[in-house]
């Protein structure tokens, strides 16, 4: 017995939408998971990891419960949706569609775009992580995820995609330079000065565990952006094949831009340099994928690896940013990269191809529609402004309100993964382990119990490193 399928669900478009969701995913998992846990400290890689892990999966059950609705669905304010339920099974199996934004016909089902969009929303919140790996509380993270992504995803992606007032004033953001990248490269940078530090130490020297791990998970983020950018037409239409194209033309302008930069001013190439080429690449060119031409993607990876480039390596260095710990330098790879490509769209997307995206929007300043330029700047001043106000009051309420310390404590800094989760990467050797049971990683005397005598240990010698 086969199920029937309604007249109005094109199976190529559903099947499309549902590989390119399942390619975002892999971004996260296992694509980032990989790249934290390989470029962090050896002590440090599961954290990392699982602050991922985590986020991927809290994000989804909040997704689905009421946050879908609060970013997508009917408008409560100018800059937020109703919350409510995605789950009803009437509501999962009735044809897709955009109330608030007048889009409508989407031929697949609201599951798909529910999923569609809750991979965007996971991968927003495993991006902050990034800024904050090495030194955060577990516990202030696991708080800190469903209540930055009701008050600051949600009125994002609501204000530019869910119909909100950004919307409607003709903001561009194609596919999450925006809702995604600046929103989290900013609450990344402002978060790291409020949550404080990692050991001068790790910052002294966080030299990455495993280099080939993270290419690894580079390989899976640069492909998986293919469903990223080139899922956002929301039907498998040519300006799917143009986003996939000039996404990849951007990220191989951009990655070898860095790298030719790097061996101009440090003399050899750096495969961990041509990483945030890579990266910065793919943001940049994220808000403007699918509305700008070949050459316009080439120019867009022209400048997101030359001017993140001159942000991380001279700005980075100076007096001012020491005091913002951003771990793997999120205020360059997504905030400035996000915000570079959302300007840059305002200068050349094209009137045919906000046509293709199924936008009014007459193009940029290359075709004589210079006001863009201007709209842009106050999408990204709007973003920018939200997180700067929103992400530490979340933290402040976390650390004040609720008495949940946002920084480990400093026995849990010198050790790391085996403090915090009971286990260790690399399991190589057992000279740590001193009872003779250990169960699942968990070390201690068969009840599960830590052996704090082996912890001090561990403690010790790493203040001896």
């Amino acid at each position: 017995m086969s199920a029937t399928a309604p007249s109005w669900l094109n199976n190529g478009d559903n099947s499309w939408q549902l590989t390119a969701a399942t390619f975002v995913g892999l971004q996260s998992v296992p694509g980032l998971m990989l790249i934290y846990s390989g470029m962090v400290k050896r002590k440090w890689a599961i954290n990392s990891a699982f602050m991922a892990f985590y986020a991927f999966a809290m994000v989804l059950i909040c997704w689905v419960v009421y946050a879908y609705k609060a970013a997508f669905g009917k408008q409560m304010l100018p800059f937020v949706g109703v919350p409510g339920p995605a789950v009803p099974m009437d509501y999962e199996l009735e044809q897709s569609i955009l109330p608030a934004t007048g889009l409508s016909g989407q031929a697949f089902p609201m599951s798909t775009m529910v999923y569609f969009q809750f991979v965007f929303a996971a991968i927003t919140l495993v991006l902050i992580a990034g800024a904050w790996l090495g030194r955060m509380n577990f516990l202030a993270w696991m708080i800190f995820v469903p209540l930055w992504l009701t008050l600051s995803y949600t009125v994002g992606a609501f204000s530019i995609w869910g119909g909100g007032f950004l919307f409607k004033m003709g903001v561009i953001d194609y596919s999450g330079g925006y809702v995604i990248h600046l929103s989290s490269g900013t609450a990344g940078f402002i978060g790291s000065y409020f949550i404080g530090p990692r050991l001068q130490s790790d910052r002294d020297n966080f030299t990455p565990n495993n280099v080939v791990m993270a290419l690894g998970g580079c390989g899976l983020l640069w492909l998986g952006w293919n469903g990223f950018n080139g899922g956002d037409p929301y039907t498998a239409s040519p300006d799917a094949g143009a986003a996939v194209l000039n996404t990849n033309i951007a990220t191989a302008m951009s990655f070898l831009v860095w790298m030719s930069l790097d061996i101009l001013f440090f003399k050899k190439p750096s495969v961990i340099g041509v990483v945030q080429g890579m990266i910065t690449g793919l943001v940049a060119i994220t808000p403007a994928a699918g509305v700008v031409a070949g050459w316009g993607a080439v120019i867009i990876g022209l400048c997101s690896g030359s001017i993140p480039w001159v942000s991380m390596n001279i700005f980075g260095k100076t007096r001012i940013m020491h005091h913002f710990d951003d771990t793997l330098g999120v205020v360059h790879t997504h905030m400035l990269a996000g915000s570079l490509g959302g300007f840059l769209v305002g200068l050349f997307a094209t009137a045919k191809g906000c046509a293709a995206f199924g936008l009014t929007n007459n193009g940029g300043a290359i075709d004589g529609n210079g006001r863009q330029v201007w709209l842009q700047i106050v999408g990204a001043l709007f973003v920018i402004g939200w997180n700067l106000f929103w992400t530490p009051a979340i933290l402040l309420f976390i650390k004040y309100v609720l008495r949940v310390p946002l920084r480990m404590s400093e026995e849990e800094l010198l050790i790391g993964d085996e403090a915090i989760h009971n286990e260790t990467a690399y399991t190589f050797e057992d000279k740590v382990v001193r009872t003779p049971h250990v169960l699942h990683g968990k070390y201690g005397d068969g009840n599960g119990d830590i052996d704090m005598e082996a912890q001090h240990g561990i403690a010790e010698d790493a203040k001896r490193d």
